[in-house]
């Protein structure tokens, strides 16, 4: 297993949540980060005080991420959080809604590898953004479990098709990252009672356990092609 010292890692998302546990561990290994969003001023902001790079990409317009490639000159690894919001039962999703989803987590990181592959020394890595809906769809998710699952068909292609350049991704379950503010306090509290009364784990996943498998899949150089579960079990009951 490989570490972090002084190998330079892109965390591709928003500057909390899994995103930020993700930089913040990746800091605490030795890695030089570079941090990237839409928004290099919002970045720039939330990262205040910490030891990054900040950078600005769009990862559904190509030349948006040839400019980053073009930039960062090498790279060694590179991990993709950035999302689309999906929800809605089939009835409510929109064309545009189910789009958004695939270009944001799915032709986002096939441009990623195809400009930054190039950059990257053999010993490099991928991680991507996949999750427990690819597997245990519910109702109300279908096109997040549709992204979701082609995610996973993608990391499996792309570790064939860019090896030995290793390509994971990481399928977090229930994480309690914010994400779940939108359903009101009452909601939200219901659903975090009903998941860890039925999850193995008997409680609701944090961002810092999905960092920590993100650094697993980033210094694991045996491992590749793999969609790793971080739900506690969730998706067997």
């Amino acid at each position: 297993m490989s570490g972090l010292a002084d190998t330079r890692v892109l965390v591709i998302g928003r500057g909390s949540g899994i995103a930020r546990a993700v930089v913040d561990a990746a800091l605490a290994e030795g890695a030089n980060v570079v941090v990237a969003g839409r928004s290099a001023e919002r970045l720039a902001d939330e990262y205040r005080g910490t030891n990054v790079a900040i950078e600005s990409v769009d990862v559904t317009d190509e030349s948006s991420v040839a400019a980053l490639a073009a930039r960062l000159g090498s790279i060694d690894h590179v991990v993709t959080t950035a999302s689309a919001r999906a929800r809605g039962k089939v009835g409510d999703l929109t064309p545009e809604t189910v789009e958004l989803s695939l270009k944001t987590k799915v032709i986002g990181p096939i441009l990623l590898a195809k400009h930054l592959a190039p950059i990257m020394p053999s010993t490099g890595s991928f991680v991507l953004s996949s999750g427990a809906t690819a597997v245990r769809p519910t109702v109300g998710m279908l096109a997040v479990a549709a992204t979701n699952g082609a995610v996973d068909s993608l990391a499996r292609g792309l570790a064939v098709e860019l090896a030995p350049i290793r390509v994971n991704a990481i399928a977090p379950g229930t994480i309690d990252t914010g994400a779940y503010d939108g359903l009101g306090a009452e909601a939200k509290a219901a659903l975090f009672a009903a998941r860890t009364e039925k999850n193995p784990a008997r409680r609701v996943g944090r961002a810092e356990d999905v960092a920590r498998a993100v650094i697993f899949a980033l210094t694991a150089d045996f491992v590749t092609g793999l969609s790793i579960p971080v739900d506690g079990g969730e998706i067997l009951v």
